[in-house]
């Protein structure tokens, strides 16, 4: 019975880290985010959580760079701007 409960005590926070783990990962190296990118004419290059429901993009199409803004009913364009420097952006 004792062996029983050491088990329990050792297992159960591993597999409970090994899940923290793969969902940390997930989040992190989400889906369309990975390699396999390079031949397509829509790229997703950042993606920024913001809240539960809604993220911060950035897609590169045709050589410009576009900021969505993603929810779960909506995807509205914040700004686009030319590939290059940093201040190239102009507000919708």
């Amino acid at each position: 019975m004792i062996w029983y409960f050491v088990k329990l005590l050792i297992l159960l926070p591993l597999v409970g880290g090994m899940a923290f783990g793969a969902l940390w990962l997930w989040r992190k190296y989400q889906p369309g985010m990975m390699v396999g990118q390079n031949d397509r004419s829509l790229k997703v290059l950042e993606a920024l959580p913001m809240g539960t429901f809604g993220k911060l993009a950035v897609v590169e199409f045709e050589g410009k760079k576009i900021l969505l803004s993603v929810t779960r009913g909506r995807i509205e364009k914040i700004a686009e701007g030319e590939t290059g420097g940093l201040g190239s952006y102009r507000a919708r």
